[in-house]
């Protein structure tokens, strides 16, 4: 049997339906999927990196999707953000998207003390305190101690407004977290009832699905965009792919960039979100 290394070091049975289900998330068709798992089970060794088959991956998409050579990983893309403000903004995009209002970065008092609030999302009769956990390490769990903080503040909070000290009538509370989450805090979750997006999970719509439905790739996942300028971007608020395709003159003002490296960037984020040039 051939073992895959993963990043951390440990051991696991390689996995076809892994490289298939990768594939499909590429906006492969099942055919093209099942014909790179193939050949990349073909290459397999004992002890393959996994990062050494998503690479893999990346190389015999480029036939069927030429647009890949645009992008990295999203699960890395992800990672590359700063978690403050960049990834805080970005979960705040994503919320937008799926038809919330949402205000960031408040101070809400609770019934025993004041608590900074990353975001809060309303639609209709529903107002989310949304809690952002963000981690460099895209490996690392996120776990038992993110939802013993989440489930505390919610608690203060929807006293605090039961005795008038905030106007905040929370209806429930929201982990948005860029890795997956422990087995020991998913059973503490459940059980208080505190819902969290995480990477692949929900398994329908974790994190990397709402992403790739509203197209809301952060823009760290354009291939060949150096860092400093991710920040200097972020830092005048645009963290998504979506959002270079404002006006030019605007983006290279505001950010510091030079105009001829923002049309640069444009032109991939087009290509990347399968928009034609031709007017």
């Amino acid at each position: 049997m051939v073992y895959v290394t993963k990043a951390d070091g440990s051991k696991q049975p390689f996995d076809k339906q892994k490289i298939i289900n990768t594939c499909l998330r590429l906006q492969a068709s099942l055919e093209q999927a099942q014909s790179i798992a193939d050949k990349i089970e073909a290459r397999a060794y004992d002890g393959i990196p996994t990062k050494k088959i998503l690479q893999m991956v990346f190389f015999y998409m480029k036939k069927y999707r030429p647009a890949i050579v645009y992008q990295i990983d999203l699960r890395q893309a992800i990672a590359m953000l700063r978690s403050k403000p960049d990834f805080e903004i970005f979960v705040a995009k994503l919320f937008e998207a799926m038809g919330y209002g949402v205000e960031t970065n408040l101070i809400i008092q609770g019934k025993c003390v004041e608590h900074e609030i990353d975001v809060v999302a309303r639609k209709e009769e529903e107002v989310i305190l949304v809690e952002v956990k963000h981690h460099v390490n895209h490996h690392t769990y996120s776990g038992l101690d993110v939802f013993l903080q989440l489930n505390s503040t919610l608690e203060d909070l929807r006293e605090g407004y039961e005795i008038g000290k905030n106007n905040f009538r929370f209806t429930k509370a929201i982990l948005i977290c860029n890795t997956k989450v422990s087995e020991h805090a998913k059973r503490y979750a459940l059980c208080k009832g505190l819902e969290f997006i995480a990477w692949k999970f929900p398994t329908e719509k974790g994190l990397e699905r709402i992403i790739e439905e509203y197209k809301l790739y952060p823009i760290t996942f354009l291939k060949g965009i150096e860092r400093n300028e991710a920040y200097k971007l972020a830092d005048v608020g645009i963290v998504t792919v979506k959002q270079l395709l404002d006006y030019t003159e605007k983006i290279s003002r505001k950010s510091g960039i030079g105009k001829n490296r923002i049309l640069q960037l444009q032109k991939a984020a087009k290509i990347v979100l399968g928009i034609s040039d031709k007017t």
